[in-house]
């Protein structure tokens, strides 16, 4: 198991890689999850970020690396771990980071934020990633005791326009406010110089995934380039 030290060290400046399909594709496989991680660690990611518990669990045992985990589930608007339970099991499964959804939104359990942190830090050994949306989540997440940070929600909880790519500004305002976490990146970051701009705001680590592990999406950036060309 990693200290919080040895990950943050792993992280800072580098390139995590998230390997997710979405349920009804073809390389929605825990296998094939746990094969993508281990090219891409290969290829230089310091870490990987992969949902679902059995996709953990393969993931953990492919490669040496820290694995950032989560459960996306539910209806409501919190869906990436959104309960201590679902933590808690993310957890157990083999995560060194539990990524959970760090808005200010209402939980599912009722639970705060704080005292999801709190019981998760308390019953495992577990370290948690806030993703955010705004300045304000990120605000409240370190008060409520995140270890990392991410940028995972900008654009999708409603209090910050989507942006074209990263949202560069989120980053810069989380870095000026110098809240203690480690700051993330992440969001529709599709190529190295969006994930080499996201490091200029500010951001200690950069996460990409639909770019380097989503076949499907890129392959139609291609298909579209080539109709209208």
């Amino acid at each position: 198991m990693f200290t919080k030290q040895e990950i943050c060290d792993v992280l800072r400046g580098s390139l995590i890689v998230s390997a997710q399909a979405y349920p009804g594709e073809p390389m929605r496989d825990p296998r094939t999850t746990a094969q993508v991680a281990a090219s891409v660690v290969a290829g230089g990611a310091a870490a990987v970020r992969v949902q679902g518990l059995s996709d953990i669990q393969a993931t953990r045992s492919a490669v040496e690396t820290p694995v950032i985990g989560l459960w996306k589930d539910g209806a409501s608007e919190v869906v990436i771990t959104p309960t201590y339970q679902h933590a808690y099991a993310v957890a157990l499964a083999g995560a060194h980071v539990v990524a959970l959804d760090g808005t200010r939104r209402q939980r599912p359990d009722g639970l705060t934020l704080t005292e999801t942190i709190d019981r998760l830090h308390e019953e495992t050994n577990a370290l948690v990633m806030a993703d955010c949306g705004s300045l304000d989540d990120a605000r409240s997440a370190t008060e409520a005791g995140a270890d990392f940070i991410g940028t995972t929600l900008a654009g999708y909880s409603g209090e910050r326009p989507k942006t074209t790519g990263p949202d560069l500004e989120l980053l810069q305002q989380i870095r000026e406010a110098e809240l203690g976490p480690m700051l993330v990146g992440e969001g529709r970051i599709h190529s190295p110089s969006d994930a080499a701009s996201v490091l200029a705001a500010g951001a200690e680590a950069v996460v990409v995934g639909t770019a380097i592990t989503h076949p499907a999406t890129i392959t139609s950036w291609f298909v579209d380039a080539c109709e209208t060309s």
